[in-house]
């Protein structure tokens, strides 16, 4: 519980950003799990349309700090790495 005005008002930013940063991690586990999907599913022409949204999704969470930038590459790696297994 914030005991300050100054702690109660970071609190409330805190409850804003939240927001944002929730559905911005949503939209990125959500294009990852897609992809994937398609991938389990021998849809590789499909998955490799899927790679520039997922690279989107993953460079934005990055940018905003939701995940850290080498977590971004090591998604954005694996991702490759599992269409170049399938294929």
């Amino acid at each position: 519980m914030p005991i300050t005005k100054g702690a109660e008002k970071a609190n409330r930013a805190s409850l804003r950003k939240r927001v944002f940063n929730v559905r911005r991690n949503r939209a990125m586990n959500e294009v990852v799990k897609n992809v994937r999907k398609m991938i389990t599913d021998k849809k590789i022409d499909e998955a490799e349309a899927l790679m520039p949204t997922a690279y989107k999704a993953i460079d934005k969470a990055a940018k905003r700090g939701i995940i850290k930038g080498n977590t971004a590459d090591r998604k954005k790696s694996r991702l490759v790495a599992a269409i170049m297994r399938a294929k």
